[in-house]
């Protein structure tokens, strides 16, 4: 069992996100009426310096970012402003360096009272945060603009959800992800499955593995498992799984987290059928820390038959550019490749009764309560994020982002993005921003791992209500 801290939960989110951070010169050491945010301090500054630093520099980490910020949103921004009859002049600091040294740099600064005014947090840490008094929700720091924002209206409600808490906006989303089932559309065809594949429950996806199974050097099916594949184990398996169960690991209503419940034990069960009984996987990937690079280099090589993954593997893993998938890089990806929503465990069976489940990861980025020019680094923020800048920031990448108008632009040339991002995300889900999720996490890694190896279930699922229960302890922990 662990728990990241907070500076190391923040490092992955810088990794995850291309990490920036927004800083308005002198302004966020100070604290304020006793820790209450005045909206309107310093609104009608005629002058005022930003300074802009990111985990990023041109030529180096990031640079594309970097490249963004200084020739594109700065000028861009001074020039707005100054037509509205604003003195504005931005700065850019650039970095370079380990992203856990700039996660562990951040974290100090808020400690201390001062840092950034607009940081990047992912959404399974803002409960940690705002409880730490580094954030808080956007409508006490800039008053009702924020929940009247037009950006809104082209955030998918379940994104806009990911940077929330209790009913209330705590950031405003930057990135986003969605998870799929990715077959080769060659291997079925070998094995007499359908090339257009679309499995309406778990049975379905055991039964290809089945057909597969029977093709010489296949490995039939990838579905993450066991503690050394660590977050890819939740996000790319045991969640998804769980919702199609029809359960979510925690319930934010009762601040209950699911414990030895039927839906825990039915994706325990799956597990080990899928490894154990059936051996339709490869149990040592799961017990390998390079176990899931290994798969991707299975699944590009036509090895490997189907794999619950992110868009991240169509994008960054099997993409035809060599000089982006270096090693994995499959030139016939998009007539090879085949994409499926993750069905339910039988269809109506998922969370909210639905037949198709995922699991989405991002964030966005937030603002300082300690800032000294709310009202300014709101401007500068929702600049940011208006669908001209997202364009910049992506600079001709093709990406799924947290806007919809943006999607729909630039993703109509690539059908398996387009995919994702009509079809997942309106029904996906986001890790809880409860702040012992990492604790139990590590706890679901470590069952899907002793499911997949074949330990009887009831051994299993009784040690996770164990660990479950001293981690929250037994008023938070639904169980049956």
């Amino acid at each position: 069992m662990r728990s990241r801290p907070l500076a190391a939960r923040s490092a992955a989110v810088l990794a995850a996100l291309v990490t920036a951070s927004l800083t308005v010169t002198g302004c966020v050491s100070a604290q304020h009426d006793e820790g209450k945010t005045n909206t309107q301090r310093n609104a009608n500054a005629k002058h005022a310096t930003l300074t802009i630093s990111t985990n990023a520099i041109i030529g180096g980490k990031n640079a594309q970012e970097a490249t963004w910020i200084e020739k594109t949103l700065i000028p861009a921004f001074e020039k707005a402003e100054k037509a509205k009859g604003r003195d504005v002049t931005v700065k850019y600091q650039q970095n370079g360096i380990d992203d856990a040294k700039y996660g562990e740099k951040l974290e100090l600064s808020l400690k201390a009272g001062g840092g950034p005014d607009i940081f990047i947090i992912g959404g399974d840490s803002i409960s940690e945060y705002a409880k730490a008094g580094y954030i808080k929700p956007l409508d006490q720091v800039v008053g009702k603009k924020a929940d009247n924002w037009a950006g809104w209206k082209q955030v998918p409600k379940g994104v806009a959800n990911n940077v929330s808490m209790d009913g209330r906006y705590y950031g405003v989303p930057n990135g986003v992800d969605g998870r799929v089932l990715f077959y080769n559309k060659k291997l079925f065809a070998r094995a007499g499955l359908p090339t257009h594949w679309q499995p309406t429950s778990w049975a379905d996806i055991l039964a290809a593995g089945r057909k597969l199974a029977k093709l010489p050097g296949v490995n039939p099916i990838q579905i993450d498992a066991g503690t050394p594949m660590g977050e890819a184990t939740t996000m790319q398996g045991f969640l998804p799984l769980l919702a199609g169960a029809g359960q979510q690991i925690y319930d934010p209503k009762t601040h209950k987290y699911q414990g030895d419940t039927t839906a825990i034990r039915d994706v325990l069960n799956f597990y080990r059928t899928l490894y154990a009984t059936d051996k339709l996987g490869d149990l040592k990937l799961q017990q390998d820390p390079n176990g899931r690079d290994q798969s991707f280099s299975e699944f590009s090589s036509g090895k490997l038959g189907i794999i619950g993954e992110s868009d991240y593997l169509w994008r960054s893993v099997v993409c035809p550019d060599k000089t982006i998938c270096t090693a994995t890089s499959m030139p016939d990806r998009d007539s090879t490749v085949g994409y499926a929503l993750i069905p339910a465990e039988r269809p109506g069976a998922g969370v909210a009764g639905q037949d198709f489940v995922s699991m989405s990861g991002g964030g966005g980025y937030t603002i300082n309560p300690n800032t000294d020019y709310p009202q300014q680094a709101w401007d500068l923020l929702t600049f940011m994020r208006s669908v001209t800048q997202i364009k910049a920031q992506l600079g001709g990448t093709v990406q799924i982002t947290a806007n919809k108008q943006v999607n729909d632009q630039i993703l109509k040339t690539d059908p398996a993005l387009t995919f994702i991002a009509d079809k997942v995300l309106p029904v996906t889900r986001f890790r809880p921003t409860e702040e012992h999720y990492s604790s139990v996490g590590a706890l679901l890694e470590e069952a899907s791992g002793q499911a997949a190896a074949g330990k009887p279930i009831d051994e299993v699922a009784k040690e996770y209500q164990q660990g479950v229960v001293k981690v929250v302890g037994t008023d938070h922990v639904t169980s049956n």
